[in-house]
């Protein structure tokens, strides 16, 4: 039996029948995609709120600063590995519609390829070798992406210790600029300073005794 033979005979068996259409898969696609979505929105959440935390405890508890320092490290992979897992999910969804339109052009190849042996009867099957061989080729492609989604990614909590304290110093140095941003400074003050101790202040004109009315020698205490 023919390749393009085994093709079609293989489409009416049970196991086929069972298989969901290419609609259905399409639509479980854009669920998973929206569900992604927003675990991509819970996991930038959590990104701030830890950032937030490292911020008030780096300055007097770096433990818990740098624990939550690690939570985040942690949500961005995740947040990373979301990413890509969308990105082929997008390639599949892309890859099934592409698969979809194949098939209904394969369909209508196969009822003009049965009008034409109809016609001619004495056609060579060996002309088809050329729709076998892209056929072919589609089938390797779906497998590359099975096997390339299937790839388990490593949830590893190895992170740089170094790298954590040099973040968390830069998280203590800028809660410190903004502390010494809000200092002020005393005004100088607007009133003159007093006299030097032991200086006598200086009387004004007025009050100064004129030489022409000098005070008795009796009445100054003197002998």
């Amino acid at each position: 039996m023919s390749k393009l033979g085994k093709l079609f005979k293989g489409g009416n068996s049970s196991k086929s029948k069972a298989a969901p259409s290419a609609q259905e898969a399409l639509a479980r696609l854009r669920e998973t995609e929206e569900m992604l979505g927003k675990k991509q929105e819970y996991l930038e959440t959590r990104i701030q709120r830890e950032l937030a935390l490292a911020k008030k405890h780096g300055t007097h508890n770096k433990r818990a600063a740098l624990q939550a320092l690690k939570r985040k490290k942690r949500f961005e992979k995740q947040l990373t590995q979301i990413d890509g897992t969308l990105s082929t999910i997008e390639f599949q969804r892309e890859a099934l519609e592409n698969s979809h339109t194949n098939t209904e052009v394969l369909r209508n190849m196969g009822y003009a390829a049965k009008a034409m042996k109809a016609v001619h009867e004495n056609m060579d099957i060996n002309k088809i070798d050329d729709l076998m061989q892209e056929i072919t080729e589609q089938q390797d492609i779906a497998q590359e992406i099975s096997e390339a989604f299937s790839q388990r990614v490593g949830f590893g909590d190895d992170f740089d210790e170094d790298e954590l304290m040099a973040e968390l110093e830069e998280l203590e140095q800028e809660e410190l600029n903004k502390k010494m941003t809000n200092i002020r400074l005393p005004s100088v003050p607007s009133t003159s300073l007093p006299a030097h101790p032991g200086r006598q202040p200086s009387l004004p004109s007025s009050s100064r005794p004129s030489r022409a009315g000098k005070l008795p020698i009796e009445l100054l205490g003197i002998h």
